[in-house]
């Protein structure tokens, strides 16, 4: 280590186990350097309690907490959301776009304070050292980045618990309920103990924190009705919201009717497959309602493409690649789909259910007269059969001469 070089790192600090031993770790291998903490504030709520005295009275000179909730929703929740991006069919990406905001507000404070180097808490293993560091490269290529589980003697988190315990560093957590998480306004992730053996069942009754299971939710289902304009959730049963409180009331009425868990074994960047369980109760309601606003919004065309554009999104979000010339392409595609996508959809909420109660938009595509079972002056059912002929030509063709081969 070329430690005498490093005077000043800044840490991205979450007061989790990681980054709870890594300023005296710092410390202690980089001699004589300030470490300045920085936590964003993307909806951790508690956990954000006592941060501040925890931090300096484990080595930091001082504890910058950013409020980066609003900034979170608009300019990455909504765009992924518009663009129905979600990663193996399950993940809503809630660990995913929190990194690429909370680094970029890293990055401004390793300016101001002409810091020698960022560290972050992430292990060797996971996607979240990629995400932090393509972030940090989009706006500092050259600075020093020092991620210390890629080098320190620590072999596991039972070993970095004993290192806290030996430094006095107080935990919010022990051995026995030492999951891996991750905790924001959109959602909790869990990772770890008995979770890595895909064989067990989890235990949603002791995992679930941002609502209940869906056994224990009410047995009464509950209606809602979300107003979007060009994408955009702005109103819950007509009443106008910002985005942090609207994401706020979709997760208590998806927390308490036991919404949105996924189990998830995923196929993470580096290549190796890990399980997690995703707590995203607002998420899930938001994403079902654009969902079906758009299926009355958008032509077939649009609508399809853009299905083949979210699996992309999905896969670059994912895989750390926020600040890319294609995203921001793929944004204006999506933008543009945007326009029509205004209206009403009202959900009925039932035990981890999210079902459709009614769509309406005054851009819509649907036309009763034209859909209709019943008798119409529109549409012409022998145009039909034309139709079929000649959709079918290639079919019919083939047919034929196989018919002939076999003669």
């Amino acid at each position: 280590m070329m430690a005498k070089k490093i005077k000043k790192i800044i840490l991205a600090y979450s007061g989790g186990l990681d980054t709870s031993i890594i300023i005296p770790w710092l410390k202690e291998h980089y001699e004589g350097c300030e470490v300045i903490a920085v936590s964003g504030d993307v909806g951790q709520t508690s956990e954000l309690e006592g941060l501040e005295e925890k931090a300096l009275a484990t080595g930091a000179s001082k504890l910058y907490v950013l409020d980066l909730k609003k900034e979170f929703i608009e300019d990455y929740i909504y765009p992924t959301m518009k663009a129905g991006a979600v990663y193996e069919n399950k993940y809503l990406l809630g660990t995913s776009f929190a990194r690429p905001v909370i680094a970029k507000h890293i990055v401004d404070i390793a300016i101001k304070e002409g810091a020698d180097a960022i560290c972050h808490g992430c292990t060797g293993k996971g996607n979240d050292q990629v995400r932090f560091e393509l972030s940090i490269r989009a706006f500092l290529p050259e600075i020093t980045i020092i991620a210390p589980w890629r080098v320190w003697e620590f072999k596991s988190r039972d070993e970095e618990i004993d290192y806290a315990i030996a430094h006095n560093i107080p935990l919010k957590i022990s051995r026995e309920t030492n999951y891996s998480k991750d905790k924001n306004l959109w959602h909790l992730s869990h990772e770890g103990l008995d979770l890595e053996d895909p064989s067990n069942e989890p235990d949603y009754d002791k995992i679930c924190e941002l609502g209940v299971s869906p056994w224990q939710a009410p047995d009464k289902a509950e209606y809602i009705s979300i107003h979007f304009e060009k994408g955009i959730p702005t109103a819950i049963d007509g009443q106008d919201l910002g985005p942090v409180e609207l994401i706020d009331k979709l997760n208590e009425v998806g927390g308490r009717n036991g919404v949105g868990l996924a189990d998830l074994v995923e196929n993470r960047l580096v290549g190796m497959k890990s399980r997690g369980v995703y707590e995203t109760p607002g998420g899930t309601i938001l994403y079902a309602a654009h969902e079906l606003l758009e299926s009355i919004c958008l032509d077939k065309e649009t609508q399809h493409y853009k299905q083949i554009i979210a699996l992309k999104y999905g896969e670059m979000v994912y895989n750390g690649q926020w600040f890319t010339p294609l995203r921001e392409a793929l944004d204006a595609f999506v933008d543009k789909t945007q326009e029509p996508v205004t209206g009403d959809v009202k959900l009925k909420i039932y035990k981890g259910n999210v079902m459709n109660a009614g769509i309406t938009s005054p851009n819509s595509l649907y036309s009763e007269e034209i859909a209709t079972f019943g008798e119409d002056d529109c549409y012409n059912q022998m145009d039909s059969q034309g139709f079929i002929n000649l959709y079918g030509l290639p079919i019919k063709v083939k047919a034929l001469l196989d018919s002939k081969k076999i003669k």
